[in-house]
């Protein structure tokens, strides 16, 4: 595992979350330098077993949320495990957890709790929903969630059917805003010395980032239209098909419309489409009209056109095109790391920063590989092996 660096070098992180929500939260931090201690159950963390690996324990999709931490196998019902994490929060900076409210307070490891060991803590609830509210005990996934904020119902209007996005997004949204949540509370802390409790919940989440474009007339007293960014849900807003396959734009400025205008001269032009008020409230047509007349020329000649014409356009990439997409390469997107089976080539740290930048610190970690060396960290002696000997 490569040095401490990053902006946020020197944190130290207790991460008791699983799944995506958390871990994928946790992973950024991990990435920009902080030391997170990754406690597992001797079972592991669900997500290890969900996708390929290389071996049984290492899915691919966990190697990526769990990459540059330490995995520490306790169980916390038991004295030694108990002991060894009030250890840990004496010397953290961070305590995060997805676990539900009741679970996590009845192992004595709530904020009240946690605060009496450390009181600057900062200390972070990830859940399905928010405990202020009704939902409070119900279980979250992914799924779930997207279907309660909308976005089945949304794309219902722009497909027909009712889907899901091809992205566990909820997830994904959630454990940002989990991040921008915990680093504010630290920026705070910095400011104040004042640790404090955060909760960061998957459905208010969602609901806040659905709502960004779709609260739109519904926020006005009275209403001036439902809860609907119509653009967004336009039947005809799709990749449009060219003579040999298809192309993502997106004419969209007056600027970006004259210059079509002006270089394709389309049969259809017209005022009734010369402003872009004008064209968003007959989007779909323009939409349709735009169609037709990509559809008379291949993609490669419309995306020269278009970069002629510093209008945004793109091919359709793959998420296995990306690998290898020259401009990702260029800027040093993935980073490829020597693990114990073999090179693993991560999507890396997508900001940039000109004094502390960020980097994959190292390979996920084996269950409970750490546990010996934090215990001793610790000044605590295993006891009670679990698991080949990698934990209580």
């Amino acid at each position: 595992m490569s040095a401490n660096q990053g902006p946020l070098a020197g944190i130290r992180v207790v991460d008791l979350t699983a799944m995506v929500m958390g871990p994928y939260c946790t992973q950024i931090m991990a990435d920009m330098g902080a030391d997170v201690v990754k406690i597992e159950s001797p079972e592991g963390d669900n997500t290890r077993f969900i996708s390929v690996g290389p071996v049984s324990g290492m899915s691919g999709v966990f190697v990526n949320v769990n990459r540059g931490k330490r995995s520490v196998v306790l169980d916390l019902r038991s004295e030694e495990g108990h002991a060894a994490m009030r250890a840990l929060i004496e010397r953290a900076d961070v305590f995060i957890h997805s676990m539900r409210s009741k679970a996590i307070t009845k192992l004595g490891f709530g904020y009240d709790d946690v605060a009496a060991i450390n009181p600057q803590i900062v200390y972070t609830n990830c859940y399905g929903y928010g405990r202020r509210g009704p939902e409070r005990d119900r279980p979250a996934y992914d799924d779930t969630i997207q279907a309660e904020c909308g976005i089945p119902a949304v794309q219902k209007q722009l497909t027909g059917e009712a889907d899901y996005v091809g992205t566990i997004m909820a997830d994904k949204v959630a454990g940002l805003t989990a991040l921008y949540a915990t680093t504010m509370a630290l920026f705070h802390r910095e400011r104040t010395g004042q640790g404090q409790e955060v909760e960061v919940a998957m459905f208010e989440t969602m609901a806040s980032f659905m709502l960004v474009e779709h609260a739109n007339g519904a926020m006005f007293d009275p209403p001036l239209g439902p809860a609907v960014y119509p653009r967004t849900v336009a039947p005809n807003r799709r990749p449009y098909r060219t003579k040999d396959g298809y192309i993502a734009a997106l004419i969209y400025n007056d600027k970006h419309w004259n210059a079509f205008i002006a270089a394709v001269q389309p049969a259809w032009a017209s005022d009734l489409y010369a402003t872009l008020e004008a064209r968003a409230h007959q989007i779909d047509a323009v939409y349709g009209l735009v169609a037709e007349t990509l559809a008379e020329r291949t993609t490669d000649e419309w995306l020269a056109l278009f970069r002629e014409l510093e209008i945004p356009a793109a091919p359709l990439n793959t998420p296995d095109a990306l690998f290898d997409d020259p401009h990702l390469n260029a800027v040093g997107l993935f980073e490829t790391v020597d693990t114990p089976h073999g090179p693993v080539k991560f999507p890396g740290v997508p900001t940039w920063f000109s004094r502390t930048p960020g980097r994959v610190r190292g390979p996920a970690p084996e269950l409970g590989a750490d546990t010996a060396a934090v215990l001793a960290e610790l000044g605590l002696g295993a006891a009670d092996p679990v698991g080949g000997g990698h934990g209580f």
